[in-house]
């Protein structure tokens, strides 16, 4: 891993395990963790938690406040590891544009088991019945040069295994 301060930025719809890969690879790597949901606002919040998905307007704010906590974290020399849904490359090159250097890991997998992981997840804010509107609203990025992509079939610990491998074998610009 570079010396310089940077990022890395665990994207996928809600219930691909970007909390959980994210947590796991600020500790792996000793970077600051960021969850992209402690940044929503509490219209926002309520609003996906009625079922309402939220549209590019209301996620711009959002998407903001995440590249200047980013910056702010760099500044400090602090690298990071954000969890971020990223659907939409706008909002993933806005990140980008924020001259922190980064990379991102997008986790993927069949929409069945996805909705599976929803299902057993009771905890959350965001309820199951918006995993449609996130694939719909899902921009992949894996033409993206700074993209790792991960399938999140199987144990958290080989999702890890996966990241660690492609993130070692790519170079941050």
């Amino acid at each position: 891993m570079p010396a310089q301060p940077h990022a890395i930025i665990v994207t996928g719809v809600s219930g691909s395990g970007k909390t959980t890969l994210a947590r796991a690879l600020a500790a792996h790597y000793g970077h600051v963790y960021l969850d992209a949901d402690d940044f929503h606002s509490p219209e926002a919040k309520a609003l996906m938690g009625a079922g309402v998905p939220l549209d590019d307007a209301l996620r711009e704010p959002w998407v903001e406040a995440l590249a200047r906590e980013l910056q702010r974290l760099a500044r400090q020399g602090h690298s990071s590891v954000l969890a971020f849904s990223g659907l939409r490359a706008a909002h993933r090159q806005r990140l980008r544009d924020s001259g922190v250097p980064m990379r991102f890991v997008f986790l993927h997998a069949p929409p069945d088991v996805i909705a599976a992981r929803l299902a057993m997840r009771g905890d959350h804010f965001m309820p199951a019945t918006l995993l449609t509107s996130q694939l719909d609203a899902l921009q992949p990025p894996c033409a993206e040069r700074d993209v790792v992509a991960v399938d999140v079939s199987g144990s958290p610990t080989q999702v890890l295994e996966r990241a660690i491998a492609g993130l070692d074998a790519q170079v941050i610009e």
